[in-house]
């Protein structure tokens, strides 16, 4: 059966700016019912491809064809709002019927009486989804839907763009949004528009298949390996492998902080660890906080501890921000005891990016008192290498921050609060805006930070592979916290709001009765555990032949002298990163496994 014909179509497109060009050729097809993400780098033209799509500008060269009587909604990553509009007007600015924006902000559940410039950011976005969604257009063209939204309405949207059947272009940082909503995936890679018929949960899959057929292709040229491809092999491949050591630390921090929590094992922590009093950065208890008769704090203590990385989630307006400025001291509580390190030195991350400077070179942000090196946490750098460790080129080290796109400038902003010298870090939505290389580069960045991190996110895989602690605010005063991630918080908050009902009640006439067991504990077979026991000194020891391989593909006379010596050992190669790849993923399968038998059988 044919295929329904397109109703978006770039074919031969090339955008510059007047400067060198950002992409060439660029064609893409868009079809109805279509839900496709737009992938990149930051600063590699993503944003520009939606605005050809929404015809704000028009190509340099190429073509743009839209289907007659077409409706398109656009959100732009920013959307300027004017003093002393109301939210409806701000809506309906291209004069749509009030019933029309009376329906979109419904929808997002926006009052259309208030004053626009009194939203919080969330609420913003809310407002300019209502204004792409105006009168159900046809197609959605979304860039960065999810930037400054909570949790609830992330997957509200991700249900209604799947439900509603939308014929949706999107760009987002968001992984597990854009796992859940798309159907295809577009990439923009090195000034080429590639297109995927599948969603983004098969992009690792789809970019490692071209990363080797790039490689193969340039060996075939007798070549040594092409930049492109050598950026491909490091950039796009190497991104994708799992750091073992990593894991297994982050899963040291959540089982430490299970044990805090719940009062287990605290004897061994301090035996492993030093005791907790020599550890503490804030120990609170029963912190309360109101504004009027609105309840933000009602009773809740923690104790953090140096390295602790600690995330809050919560709707927007339920108190995240509050909590987190009482905890380092920027806010007074009402009640309660707080205690916090006397010599923490505090870098903080603000979402605004309030701390950069248009007009300033990249340059001048990280070295505002001239000269060619900084000092990172105790270690010269030069500008130039630093800025390359954030994938900045280097030609841009001299380009001012206002010629930035707002993931380069997000990066910028993580460039130099990381190179301050802190031992508590504070994050407010640094993942805004960040492209998927951005995104692996600071969880690099923070897996060698020495000092304890405060995450304030809504961003759930980022919040996955951080933070072994989740504080959830979630309202009227009620904030409880959760050992481990986002998914661990889902898990346990299912648990604890559906008890087990098929319990039975325990045979007090006869207490010394031992209860008949109902089903025996479950646990990991033998061969299973053996495996995942035996797993981590397997991917050590690939990960030290691959390092001998790459070091003897990288003697520049390798291929000149011993052809087939250098083509078996990039074929080589190969097979060792897809066994790493694929060894850790079976460890990842198998501890998470363990993980969830052993909490059920503790629980």
């Amino acid at each position: 059966m044919a295929s329904d014909p397109p109703v978006l179509t770039l074919k031969g497109a090339a955008v510059g700016f007047g400067g060198e060009p950002l992409f060439t050729d660029a064609e893409l097809s868009i079809t109805p019912g279509m839900r496709a993400c737009l992938v990149g780098r930051n600063g590699s033209g993503k944003s520009t491809i939606l605005k050809v799509l929404a015809g704000v500008i028009e190509p340099d060269a190429g073509e743009l064809y839209i289907q007659p009587g077409l409706s398109i909604g656009y959100l732009p990553q920013d959307v300027p709002i004017i003093s002393g509009q109301t939210v409806a007007e701000f809506v309906g600015e291209a004069g749509a019927p009030r019933h029309e924006v009376d329906a979109a902000l419904s929808r997002v559940e926006i009052d259309g009486a208030r004053m626009a410039d009194t939203l919080s950011g969330g609420e913003a976005r809310r407002a300019a989804m209502a204004r792409a969604m105006l009168a159900d257009p046809d197609v959605l063209l979304l860039d960065e839907p999810t930037n400054h939204l909570d949790l609830p309405t992330i997957e509200w949207l991700e249900r209604d763009l799947v439900e509603r059947r939308k014929t949706l272009v999107v760009i987002s940082h968001d992984r597990a949004f854009l796992e859940a909503v798309t159907t295809d995936t577009l990439w923009m890679d090195r000034g080429k528009l590639r297109q995927n018929s599948k969603g983004y949960g098969d992009f690792d899959n789809w970019t490692d298949q071209i990363a080797d057929a790039e490689i193969k292709a340039a060996q075939k040229l007798d070549q040594k390996l092409k930049a492109e491809a050598r950026w491909l092999l490091r950039g796009v491949t190497a991104r994708r492998k799992r750091n073992q050591g990593r894991l297994e630390r982050l899963g040291r921090l959540r089982a430490q902080r299970k044990a805090l929590l719940t009062g287990q094992d605290l004897v061994k922590l301090e035996l492993d660890s030093g005791p907790i009093s020599s550890r503490m950065v804030i120990d609170c208890e029963n912190l309360t906080k109101s504004f009027g008769d609105l309840k933000i704090v009602d009773g809740f203590s923690t104790r953090i501890l140096r390295g602790d990385r600690v995330g809050f989630i919560g709707p927007n307006g339920a108190g995240k921000t509050t909590l987190l400025k009482i905890l380092i001291g920027e806010e007074e509580r009402d009640s309660g005891r707080l205690r916090r390190a006397k010599n923490l030195s505090i870098s903080f991350f603000d979402q605004t990016r309030s701390q950069l400077d248009p007009k300033d070179t990249l340059w001048q942000t990280l070295a505002p008192r001239g000269g060619d090196s900084i000092n990172v946490r105790g270690t010269p750098r030069h500008v130039v290498a630093y800025l390359r460790d954030f994938l900045f080129d280097e030609k841009q080290a001299r380009a001012p921050v206002g010629t930035l796109s707002g993931g380069e400038r997000n990066r910028l902003l993580l460039a130099k609060i990381l190179a301050q010298p802190s031992n508590l870090l504070v994050l407010d939505e640094p993942t805004n805006d960040l492209d998927a290389d951005t995104l692996d580069v600071l969880l690099d960045m923070l897996d060698s930070y020495d000092g304890t991190v405060l995450l304030v996110s809504h961003d759930r895989d980022f919040l996955n592979r951080v933070v072994n602690s989740t504080i959830a605010v979630e309202g009227d005063g009620i904030v409880e916290e959760y050992p481990g991630g986002y998914a661990d918080y889902l898990r346990q908050r299912k648990r604890k709001a559906a008890p087990d009902k098929t319990a039975k009640p325990r045979d007090t006439a006869n207490p010394a009765k031992p209860r008949p067991k109902s089903a025996a504990v479950k646990k990991l077979s033998f061969n299973e555990q053996h495996e995942l026991d035996n797993l981590p000194d397997r991917i050590s020891a690939l990960e030290t032949a691959k390092t001998e391989l790459e070091k003897a593909l990288a003697d520049p006379n390798l291929f000149a002298r011993d052809r087939s010596g250098y083509e078996a050992a990039a074929q080589k190669l190969s097979e060792v990163e897809t066994a790493i790849t694929a060894a850790e993923d079976r460890w990842l399968e198998l501890d998470a496994r363990h993980e969830e038998l052993t909490g059920r059988a503790a629980s």
